[in-house]
């Protein structure tokens, strides 16, 4: 395994996952729908759990899925868990969050997020800095609309 990068081809019923170890980007995209999550998310929350050794600065998780299970969500709560038990002072997480842009205007204030993305969030201040960044998107994916909601 390259301790470096990892990536993960999108598939229909799989996200892609591409996290880079050497610039801090890690994305999450696509539908996330497998029927055996563990074999799509437990190599990804390994590796994470190699970079958390050596983690960037700035880490910049970017979440766009348009649509995930259950399951998958389990998962990224454990990966979200593990990214913020980085104990470095200077470390900094950014969580870049898509969404349709209807659903952009229907967000009020952190507490929607919390409840969108449960339990994924539960870890929030568990870190000395995290920021949340939400994206409105059109049909396209192309970013409409944009808002910090937490640091």
């Amino acid at each position: 395994m390259d301790t470096y990068k990892f990536y993960y081809e999108q598939t229909p019923k799989t996200p892609l996952v591409d996290l880079n170890a050497v610039t801090g980007e890690f994305v999450f995209s696509g539908k996330s729908i497998p029927e055996n999550a563990s074999k799509i998310y437990e190599p990804v929350y390994d590796w994470i759990n190699g970079y958390i050794l050596n983690a960037k600065q700035t880490t910049n998780l970017r979440i766009n899925f348009d649509y995930f299970n259950t399951t998958s969500s389990l998962w990224l709560a454990k990966i979200f868990k593990a990214l913020t038990s980085i104990r470095q002072p200077e470390y900094s997480l950014i969580v870049h969050l898509y969404v349709p842009v209807e659903e952009f205007d229907e967000v009020e204030d952190f507490d929607d997020i919390k409840d969108a993305f449960s339990p994924i969030s539960y870890a929030i201040n568990s870190i000395p800095s995290i920021s949340i960044r939400l994206y409105g998107t059109d049909d396209r994916g192309s970013v409409i609309k944009e808002a910090i909601l937490f640091v």
